[in-house]
């Protein structure tokens, strides 16, 4: 019997499949192997991720719910049955949020921890905080009065505050706002008590509206639809419109509305007369502040930091702990897997390409790059020097706009040439080439990577580097800036290849022919996020032609694995741990290179409507080391869960007298060992010695 691989049951729904993701992280606050406040970061995380989902995709279904859109993707839900289910999973799931958080809590008691409100602490941290109020707080909050006089305020996306009920002498009622702003610390802090910066602005309620008593408070939080509709083709100034969308981000519909679970049904109706908040999308915590990004601002506290999981050292191994990289360069193609080996070397082929006389040119793509970016401030030297920098800045870099601005702004006014984006495409690639003259010869140098420029999150995103001098990868390289910086109806790159239009056809190929090898073939994709529809069919094909299809993907995934006929041969996982998962590697038995890294994920957006490079990994013993890599992270028994036909997913645990294998502690264990052994012997960049233990490690691991 045909079975029609577009049939809506064989696709599990985006947002519920994200959902699913973020239920994962929540789960790691459960593991009690890990120290309370590495849990308590996962609780962080969380409200940070369902921040970002709010902003943007609730927001988006709401607003194709307004607009009378029924179906939105292969698995045909209409935005109205995905707001549905998005709010009932939220309102279920919210309560083993607060039975986790305070799980945790409990906890930190033992070694001295607490969050308290104003009320619970002692006399003297009560003057103390009496002080830090007069002193840092009332000079910069906002009391505001709401009545025929004074409007209702706008509240900015993501603001936090308190909803006032007053009443002066004569027993009239009134109702105000006080606005918490963002510069102020989330939590005051006494010793090792943190006390909730609401709490004590509850408490001088009569100070900030004198002649008035209290009669309820609540404080309350707002989360408004903050995605850029951006209309490149009727922008005469892209920089411009940019910084005029940020403004409008604050403009937003409001989307949730946070409060806390005693809030006086009064208030409420005060606040939502106002706000107008569909009811589904009010959320009522009873036992944990609002805001939970905010509780970085107790896990980042260097007292506690034993509270945590110890701290892993990145590592530099030959041949680039050696102080000349471009000629560990040339020597070798090079594979670096980070955070597990230092993001240095990236750094450092940038500043040592702006230090040195012979650099001609360098060029290089930036999506995220951080406040304080090294690799930018050695740009703006190279330009100042005089040479040639081209930079394109993604001005499109969802909530990184505003530092991208502020790069952009400076490298213009360095001297170098700075691209603002394709109209119409979002640059994602990541790339950089410098170009040099040695005894009067042009040679070029290239980067290529599935993570960011960002030195931070380089420390806590999984992703590779890749180095390497070859002509034909730098000849695509050159052809690819140009791109970038002129005009072209059409570029095809030869050796790496380029979406919109090269990576999906390539991958489609790849897929159909290693199915052509039947029980034979065999494919590993590790990704972010699997949402392509082609994509998913092809692997449907592949699996019902016998092949084996193993699935890493951390976040997203539609295709539904374990279904008779179609997804057999299919398995699913997802890796949750210490670090994020970042990566994007393609892996094929029998293609030659067969290995591939690429910028993009297996979505719509990234394979049809971005700007992304996929490049092979042409030297076998590192496409090696990475299918081992793939293959220790399939055997993971510690951080991985798997998917079911019903969309549901399960922690894999170690069997009744298996080994326990967790991937992430193993390779920190594995490159510790490559370095402290490379370091005895002192091979100064021997590449076979290096290659040879790192074989053997990996095989003992």
């Amino acid at each position: 019997m045909t079975i029609d691989l577009k049939d809506p049951s064989l696709y599990i729904n985006r947002e519920l499949s994200w959902l699913q993701f973020n239920s994962r992280v929540l789960a790691q606050t459960r593991r009690k192997e890990l120290p309370p406040l590495e849990r308590l970061k996962f609780v962080a995380i969380y409200g940070t991720n369902l921040d970002e989902f709010y902003m943007v995709r609730v927001a988006g279904l709401i607003s194709l719910y307004k607009a009378g859109i029924q179906e939105t993707g292969p698995d045909r839900m209409t935005p109205a049955e995905q707001l549905a289910a998005i709010r009932d999973y939220l309102h279920r799931e919210k309560i083993e949020l607060e039975k986790n958080y305070n799980t945790i809590m409990r906890e930190l008691e033992e070694p001295g921890v607490f969050i308290r409100p104003f009320e619970a602490m002692g006399e003297a941290a009560q003057a103390q905080m009496r002080e830090a109020f007069y002193d840092e707080i009332y000079p910069v909050i906002l009391p505001i009065a709401i009545d025929a006089t004074h409007p209702f305020p706008h509240l900015n996306n993501l603001s936090f505050g308190l909803a006032v009920k007053l009443s002066d002498t004569d027993g009239n009622i009134k109702h105000g706002l006080v606005r918490i702003p963002r510069l102020l610390p989330r939590f005051l802090k006494v010793e090792e008590t943190f006390i909730p910066i609401e709490s004590v602005v509850e408490h001088f309620i009569g100070d900030l509206f004198p002649g008035y008593s209290k009669i309820a408070s609540t404080p309350f939080r707002v989360t408004r639809n903050a995605d850029l509709a951006i209309e490149e083709e009727e922008a005469d100034d892209f920089l411009e419109m940019m910084e005029e969308g940020l403004r409008s981000r604050n403009k937003g519909q409001i989307v949730r509305l946070e409060l806390t679970g005693d809030a006086e049904p009064d208030l409420v109706d005060f606040l939502n007369g106002h706000l107008q908040v569909e009811e589904g999308d009010i959320y009522y915590y009873r036992s944990i502040p609002l805001n939970l990004g905010a509780l970085w601002q107790i896990v980042g506290e260097k007292e506690l930091a034993h509270l945590l999981l110890p701290s892993y050292n990145p590592k530099v191994l030959p041949p680039f702990d050696r102080e000349e990289i471009f000629g560990a360069i040339e020597q070798q193609d090079s594979v670096l897997y980070h955070p597990y080996e230092s993001f240095e070397p990236v750094v450092r082929f940038i500043q040592q390409a702006a230090a040195d006389p012979e650099t001609l040119a360098i060029r290089m793509t930036l999506y995220r790059v951080g406040t304080k970016s090294p690799i930018v401030k050695a740009l703006i030297d190279a330009a100042q020097d005089g040479k040639q920098v081209t930079v394109l800045v993604e001005l499109k870099a969802r909530f990184d706009e505003e530092n991208n601005l502020r790069w952009a702004k400076k490298l213009e006014e360095a001297g170098a040439h700075v691209v603002y984006g394709i109209p119409g495409l979002k640059v994602h690639a990541k790339i950089a080439q410098v170009i040099k003259r040695s005894n009067g010869r042009l040679k070029s140098y290239l980067h290529l990577a599935t993570g960011n420029y960002n030195p931070g999150t380089a420390k806590i995103y999984t992703d590779i580097s890749y180095f390497t001098a070859r002509k034909d990868f730098n000849s695509d390289a050159t052809r690819f800036f140009h791109f970038l910086t002129g005009f072209s109806t059409h570029t095809k790159l030869h050796t790496l290849a380029m979406s919109p239009t090269q990576i999906k056809p390539r991958l489609l190929r790849l897929i159909e022919k290693e199915a052509s090898h039947g029980e034979e073939g065999h494919i590993i994709l590790k990704a972010n996020s699997l949402a392509h529809p082609e994509i998913i069919r092809a692997l449907y094909r592949a699996s019902q032609a016998g092949c084996r299809v193993d699935l890493i993907i951390r976040g997203i995934c539609c295709l539904r694995p374990g279904v008779e006929g179609v997804s057999e041969r299919i398995t699913v996982s997802s890796i949750i741990g210490k670090y994020l998962e970042h990566p994007r590697i393609f892996w094929f038995k029998h293609d030659d290179p067969g290995c591939y890294i690429s910028s993009a994920d297996l979505m719509p957006r990234n394979l049809d409507r971005r700007i992304e490079l996929m490049t092979p990994i042409v030297e076998k013993p590192l496409a090696e080391r990475i299918e081992q890599i793939l293959t220790l992270q399939l055997a993971d028994n510690r951080l991985r869960w798997v998917l079911d036909a019903e969309g549901n997913y399960h922690r894999v645990l170690p069997a009744e007298g298996e080994k326990p294998v967790d991937s992430q502690e193993l390779l920190e264990k594995y490159v510790g060992k490559l370095y402290d052994r490379s370091r005895k012997r002192r091979s100064g960049g021997d590449r076979n010695y290096v290659k040879r233990l790192a074989e053997k490690l990996l095989k003992e691991s």
